[in-house]
């Protein structure tokens, strides 16, 4: 029995886990910022940092409750040390330093966007990943900070084949909800009104996806844009006399096909990569991935011919059950990281995970 520590602090989530082998989740502790960050319509890095400091003791003090285990009971602690906003990042980092040193515990430090993957398998069954009929994989990792699409194979490679060249699909909904003046985080509120919404009413941009006419080159084949429908929604709303004017059935059928067009992009040009590269499987992840109508249109889509994979909603979002399940692969394979461990904001070059049977990766 392998029991890891999780601890994940990228964004305005405080969040530690008790994970045995990988997936057995014994706890999952979240501290949420949101309503700290809400006044100012997003994350602010320092006052993330700061809420940080203030619970992390707590939060893996609760999580090892919890699972009703001390901390000499634990095998490794795994932390996300990047991507993701520095100032948060290095308080988890220096925390999960400091309690591998003062316990002679192995730390392992995992990257945040491929947890976000592993995390779609916690609930349905990890032992999937060790099926070879399921590759290629092709993931879609969809966030506030993430809009990429990721093949994976048996034998563990990885390669990002689609991202985003300006703002990921998280943003879009974060900052179309900013342009209506309706709060934040923007996701979960525009699903809401959009349920009794026409999503046909308007004709909202869908970039790159040569749904306009205009070709769209190879190299952008499988990347995403959402820049140009941000700008559509503005001035949408400013013909209709502003943001905060806009009410009522026309607000209703507005986020609606706002949200619509956000959707549609995501699963043409996830359906796209799966027929380029012969994908046998999809993974969806990401904050994003608890969206419904997304959900119900990657099942409509995809669940008959392929094996589908949605990350659980409880999952979707940061927490750090994903990051001690993925810290268990490097744990078997002893790859640990040295205690002065850095962090990172920028995701780098992926070339392989952890988590294949027959993977040999090392941490990225």
């Amino acid at each position: 029995m392998s029991v890891i520590l999780g601890i994940e602090t990228s964004c305005d989530e405080t969040a530690a886990s008790i994970v045995v082998n990988g997936e057995d989740i014994r706890s999952n502790v979240v501290a949420s910022q949101i309503a700290k960050h809400s006044p100012y319509g997003g994350v602010v890095p320092e006052l993330a940092a700061r809420e940080h400091l203030e619970a992390i003791n707590h939060v893996v003090s609760q999580a090892l409750h919890d699972a009703d285990m001390k901390i000499d009971e634990v095998d490794a602690v795994a932390v996300t040390n990047g991507p993701g906003l520095m100032p948060a990042l290095l308080v988890g980092v220096s925390f999960a330093r400091g309690l591998a040193l003062s316990n002679d515990i192995p730390l392992i430090g995992t990257n945040h966007f491929l947890a976000h993957i592993y995390g779609a398998f916690l609930d349905c069954g990890v032992k999937e990943l060790e099926h070879e009929d399921i590759y290629p994989m092709i993931s879609l990792v969809v966030s506030g900070g993430h809009t990429n699409l990721v093949k994976i194979t048996a034998d563990g490679k990885a390669e990002v084949v689609g991202t985003t060249i300006d703002d990921a699909a998280g943003e879009a909904f974060d900052k179309g909800a900013k342009l209506l003046n309706l709060g934040y985080p923007g996701g979960p509120i525009l699903e809401r009104i959009a349920r009794n919404g026409d999503k046909k009413a308007y004709a909202f941009p869908r970039s790159l996806t040569g749904a306009g006419g205009k070709k769209v080159t190879e190299g952008n084949r499988f990347n995403f844009s959402f820049s140009g429908l941000k700008t559509a929604l503005l001035y949408h709303c400013d013909k209709l006399g502003g943001g905060d004017k806009v009410e009522g059935k026309v607000l209703e059928d507005s986020i609606a096909s706002y949200q619509e067009a956000i959707v549609d992009v995501l699963v043409r040009k996830t359906k796209d990569a799966v027929e380029f590269f012969g994908g046998k499987s999809i993974v969806v992840s990401g904050g994003v991935a608890c969206n419904g109508p997304l959900r119900e249109r990657f099942e409509m889509v995809f669940s008959k011919d392929y094996n589908l994979f949605l990350a659980p909603k409880k999952y979707c979002t940061d927490n750090a059950a994903m990051v001690a399940g993925i810290g268990f692969h490097y744990y078997q394979k002893e790859l640990f990281s040295p205690l002065d461990i850095d962090a990172y904001a920028r995701l780098p070059k992926i070339s392989n995970v952890p988590f294949c049977q027959s993977s040999t990766a090392g941490q990225e």
